[in-house]
């Protein structure tokens, strides 16, 4: 049976905190690639990694994953309905920034080792 979702905390390259509402039977990690602030090259950095080394329990039907900007600039939710445990991945690519001109990517990585 699925478990309830996690929540977490994260803080990117530029130091902005991120809250991510995760299931904690698929998710494994959140990486965050974003522009340095020089601007000069991107960055990808992990600010999530799940503390379970293996799932408790299968997924559900529905995985639900949430990120928040601490800040309020930027929010959104995943629903994936992956009925034969096929997705490894998601990569969602947002704007941020004054008028919407910086690209923020954000990859969560799921399939965590079943439970045994």
């Amino acid at each position: 049976m699925a478990r309830h979702n996690r929540e977490a905390r994260g803080v990117d390259q530029r130091g902005d905190l991120w809250i991510i509402d995760y299931q904690p039977d698929w998710l494994s990690r959140v990486k965050i690639s974003r522009q340095l602030a020089r601007g000069r090259r991107r960055s990808r950095l992990t600010i999530f990694r799940n503390p379970a080394r293996q799932a408790q329990a299968k997924p559900g039907k529905v995985v639900r994953t949430r990120i928040v900007a601490a800040d309020g600039s930027a929010e959104f939710t995943v629903a994936l309905e992956d009925r034969k445990n096929i997705v490894e991945s998601i990569i969602v690519v947002t704007r941020r920034g004054a008028r919407k001109k910086e690209r923020v990517e954000f990859v969560l990585q799921g399939r965590l080792p079943p439970p045994r």
